[in-house]
């Protein structure tokens, strides 16, 4: 029978991981709002599946640029102050967003230069975010913990998506815009009363070597680096072309408007938060890699469901399930991070992990946007997700990821 200490709750009994899924749960809603109406914004503003994709590829190139920076900052200084700062950045980049657009200065280029600040920003955030969870819980908690900071961000995903379509549909996207600067706001106060345990850095070694340290801990993993290797290419073949050229799909596919838009991420985010309580629940001792692989590539069977189904009800239902797959792998992935890298590499792994898979997500993005002008949406979104289906199953065929963990 499993522990009491292993209890799918156990994590909120710390108050300061109370303080950390809080403003992090407010956060997520934020930004769930805010990709949704961004997404349809700038498909209408210039009525091409190619400018999303440029959009989120800039933002993803701009928070590669900081990212690896970011991770040797968070293992050397207080990983609390940086989300904070990263936190106060964007609320001011989504300021200006809000302003132009109330004035009717909304452009394309705007639209761009806005996406690389905030990703220049990001890129601070996410190494010292992964790297805070041990420092907020006991070990013991720590499935529970990153499997409720899962739920958070996908149950955000539900909530946002609706708030955005509504918002959108009776007043524009300005009020969006509005709420996801708050919601940084609100973040950054919740970690301001939290007191994170502190940990002891390693000594400095100058910004090259440290990073350095880390990527040498990230080769010296098999099951990590395969990971991330796999990653980088399926996230460039699936996730991209996804995420690029979804509008158009609804739009061009399913004869649909941004609420059946936004509906699709809810159901996806629905199947993620019953995925992320599932790992809470079970979080089994043996064969956690495997699990993480393998859900991992059946999430991918989704994608190929909605691109191929004439229905719409079955490209809910298949983004649901790739929801629920993905819950399952994202949380058995940052657990398995958070217990077995060292505290004082925790950070620089991470951000070597965000680099290495999101490496070439922005040439996904391009890619996409670029092949959809002579290639169906739909079929471009089948290959992908086929291709991603096979790759995820590749790691496994090596004993030595197979049974790490």
């Amino acid at each position: 029978m499993t522990a009491p200490r292993q209890g799918t709750f156990v994590a909120f009994s710390s108050r300061d991981f109370r303080l950390l899924w809080g403003g992090q749960t407010v956060s997520f809603v934020g930004d769930a709002a805010f990709i949704v109406a961004l997404g349809w914004r700038v498909t209408d503003l210039t009525g091409k599946a190619s400018s999303l994709g440029f959009v989120l590829a800039l933002e993803s190139l701009a928070m590669l640029v900081t990212l690896l920076w970011g991770g040797v900052l968070a293992d050397r200084h207080s990983r609390r102050l940086l989300m904070i700062g990263s936190d106060l950045a964007r609320a001011c980049v989504i300021a200006t967003f809000f302003a132009l657009e109330v004035t009717g200065h909304v452009s394309l280029t705007a639209i761009l230069v806005l996406a690389t600040l905030f990703g220049l920003a990001d890129g601070f955030f996410q190494p010292a975010f992964q790297g805070i969870v041990p420092l907020v819980v006991e070990q013991p908690m720590l499935a529970s913990a990153n499997s409720w900071l899962g739920v958070a961000r996908n149950g955000a995903a539900i909530v946002g998506p609706g708030i955005s379509a509504a918002l959108y549909h009776t007043s524009g996207p300005s009020l969006v815009w509005a709420i996801d600067g708050a919601s940084f706001v609100v973040s950054a106060a919740a970690l301001w009363l939290a007191r994170p345990r502190a940990f002891e850095p390693g000594p400095p070694l100058g910004l090259r070597r440290e990073l350095g340290e880390g990527l040498r801990y990230v080769l010296s993993e098999p099951w990590m680096w395969t990971g991330i290797a796999a990653a980088t290419v399926i996230l460039m073949l699936a996730m991209a072309p996804f995420a690029a050229l979804l509008p158009r799909i609804v739009q061009a596919h399913y004869h649909r408007g941004v609420g059946s838009y936004g509906a699709i991420f809810s159901a996806m985010a629905a199947g993620m938060v019953v995925g992320s309580l599932l790992w809470a629940r079970w979080h089994p001792a043996r064969f956690r890699v495997i699990v993480c692989f393998a859900a991992f590539g059946i999430n991918d069977v989704g994608i190929i469901a909605l691109a191929l189904s004439p229905w719409y009800p079955v490209a809910l239902a298949a983004a649901a399930w790739r929801g629920l797959w993905i819950g399952v792998g994202i949380s058995a992935w940052t657990t398995l991070m958070s217990e077995l890298v060292p505290e004082r590499l925790l950070s620089r792994a991470s951000s070597i992990d965000f680099f290495g898979s999101i490496g070439l997500t922005p040439v996904g993005y391009v890619l996409a946007g670029a092949i959809a002008t002579v290639v169906a949406p739909t079929t471009i979104l089948a290959i992908g997700g086929a291709l991603g289906a096979c790759l995820w199953f590749a790691p496994l065929t090596w004993r030595r990821v197979r049974l790490r963990a």
